[in-house]
């Protein structure tokens, strides 16, 4: 019955949507709404840091997208990345490749942080990267997420992107690793 229902949900928007997909133009409200969300982490982030870090947040996730080829939606692009049709693109491409991006900025006032939305039986798993003030946890972040839009960045508290369960990328790795490793000692 889920199957269906998410079968369907996909036709119907892929009849909405057509198959073509190209990231927007930035638009400088979408850059200053960033700026303002990470000016919002504390007194001390500097408000050039803040409207640098988040410039490239929205410039550098159009590029990924060029860069990897994003001609689809998402779920659909890493059907393509699978299948060996695209070398890269998925979330945790876009998560590692813009984290990278932004330390090469040697930020004072902020840090570059990975998370994981760890996988349930409804989801995937899925990959950020998340501005935060130095020694601050993920959760006092802002995520940005190029991959859940196909390139158009996708930002908000991480406390209030409620779409997923956020958690700090060592921690859910390790429960990643001992569910394997568990696995593996079960079959023999």
């Amino acid at each position: 019955m889920i199957r269906r229902k998410v079968l369907l949900t996909l036709l119907a928007a892929l009849t909405v949507t057509g198959c073509a997909y190209s990231p927007t133009t930035v638009d400088q409200s979408d850059v200053d709404g960033l700026a303002e969300k990470i000016m919002l982490l504390g007194p001390d982030v500097d408000p050039e840091e803040a409207r640098r870090a988040a410039e490239i947040s929205h410039s550098y996730s159009r590029q990924l997208a060029r860069e990897y080829n994003v001609t689809d939606l998402p779920i659909f692009h890493n059907n393509k990345v699978h299948s060996g049709e695209r070398e890269r693109g998925l979330c945790n491409h876009y998560a590692e490749d813009m984290t990278k991006r932004l330390k090469q900025e040697g930020f004072r006032t902020l840090e570059i942080q990975r998370a994981i939305s760890p996988p349930t039986q409804l989801r995937i798993i899925h990959h950020t990267a998340v501005i935060t003030r130095p020694g601050d946890t993920i959760y006092e972040g802002v995520v940005v997420d190029g991959w859940r839009h196909g390139g158009n960045l996708f930002f908000a508290p991480t406390k209030t992107d409620t779409r997923y369960n956020w958690r700090p990328r060592d921690e859910v790795l390790e429960e990643l690793l001992a569910k394997e490793a568990a696995k593996a000692a079960r079959e023999g």
